[in-house]
């Protein structure tokens, strides 16, 4: 089976992972996707994270009634700070029956190369870029793995609900259903 693997901090997932993922799905070869949930990126510092099992758990109510879709905490018993290329050598290992793909932001693959070993995981693995705003070309936009798709543009960040919802703003409808529940019930997000 192809997976196709979406890998972030999900703080909190919103509507833009949800039409990304669902893109990937119906739009592409993938046959699955799984929603990596990271509980810390290198890049990003960690005191602005909630619990990874919060997250995973929003994650999950988000993707429950959607077949193609999977939540996955593989990185919580991995080494942190978690580094893609480690991941995907134990998702290789674990799963040798998948076939496995990333999927990243353009704006990370204008970065793409102060990921750790980014020329072993070009090698190995095809790397699906959705459009992001205002991003410019990168050293990779012509490598035979990087593969641009159509997705739509997607110009909301996680960033954005967490400032909206700590403004009083009513962002529900910008998170799936269940996770915005979620996270008004736990009042995450508020100061």
């Amino acid at each position: 089976m192809h997976i196709g693997l979406f890998f972030g901090s999900f703080n909190p997932i919103h509507i833009g992972h949800m039409a990304i993922a669902n893109y990937m799905v119906e739009f592409t070869d993938m046959e699955q996707l799984w929603f990596v949930v990271s509980p810390q990126n290198p890049l990003k510092e960690k005191k602005t994270l909630l619990g990874q099992n919060q997250r995973l758990y929003m994650v999950n109510v988000a993707v429950e009634d959607y077949p193609k879709f999977k939540s996955s905490n593989i990185e919580f018993d991995l080494p942190q700070p978690s580094y893609t290329v480690n991941t995907l050598a134990h998702l290789k290992e674990k799963y040798p029956q998948h076939t496995f793909s990333l999927i990243i932001g353009q704006d990370n693959l204008v970065t793409f190369d102060k990921w750790k070993n980014y020329e072993e995981i070009l090698k190995q693995f095809k790397l699906y870029v959705y459009p992001r705003p205002n991003c410019g070309e990168s050293k990779f936009d012509s490598h035979p793995n990087v593969i641009f798709t159509k997705a739509p543009m997607m110009d909301i960040s996680s960033t954005f609900i967490r400032d909206a919802i700590k403004n009083k703003k009513d962002v529900s409808l910008f998170l799936p259903a269940k996770a915005w529940e979620y996270v008004d019930s736990m009042n995450f997000y508020k100061k």
